[in-house]
């Protein structure tokens, strides 16, 4: 004779008892959900993000030379590759005095990729950039440069990053400066400031 089968239970699940079960202590219980009803006398209160005072529509009266570029990894990386010196080829651009400014987190993300990029941490710590230091945790410096770009609206984003041009085009009055054809280019700048027009 043959060994009966012994049919499995699927989907069995270990028996829990309620939150609201009389033999669980009154601490321990779930809060019911009762509503307050709301008063029609009372003022609502909303958050409403504030608006720069520096921006006149999509005009940002913050910008003006001398310029304050805050600068990617990666747009170190790619001018390296196109053979152009950052801060002369800033002012081609842009006609004016540049200042490149370099975050604590882009810093130490060319410090991350190592040898192979010493060239760019040498660039990077050139005594003509001026370094912003980072009060916030971790160093993801995407995250870093749209945060300060968002609560100071006087940089241009100095960027290759498809993701992070995309994350600045949705702040008002932020520049973004990229390259092409083997020079800088600025997109969303005002026309009064000297920005080229291709």
């Amino acid at each position: 004779m043959g060994k009966q089968k012994k049919a499995r239970k699927y989907a069995t699940v270990k028996r829990m008892i309620s939150l609201r079960d009389q033999r669980i202590k009154e601490s321990a219980r779930a809060k019911s959900n009762v509503k307050k009803k709301d008063d029609p006398s009372a003022i609502k209160e909303r958050e409403v993000p504030q608006h720069p005072s520096c921006l006149f529509f999509q005009y940002n009266t913050q910008l003006g030379p001398p310029y304050y570029i805050l600068v990617d990894t990666n747009f170190i990386n790619f001018s390296i590759k196109a053979k152009l010196d950052l801060v002369q080829s800033m002012m081609d651009c842009l006609y004016a005095k540049c200042i490149p400014c370099i975050t604590d987190c882009v810093m130490a993300e060319i410090e991350k990729l190592g040898q192979k990029y010493r060239v760019a941490l040498r660039i990077a710590k050139d005594p003509r950039f001026e370094r912003l230091p980072c009060t916030h945790k971790g160093t993801y410096a995407d995250d870093c440069l749209v945060q300060r770009v968002t609560q100071h609206k006087c940089y241009i984003v100095a960027t290759v990053d498809r993701d992070l041009k995309r994350r600045i085009r949705k702040i008002p009055g932020v520049p973004i400066m990229y390259i092409s054809n083997h020079r800088y280019n600025i997109e969303r700048m005002p026309d009064d400031y000297g920005a080229p027009r291709f």
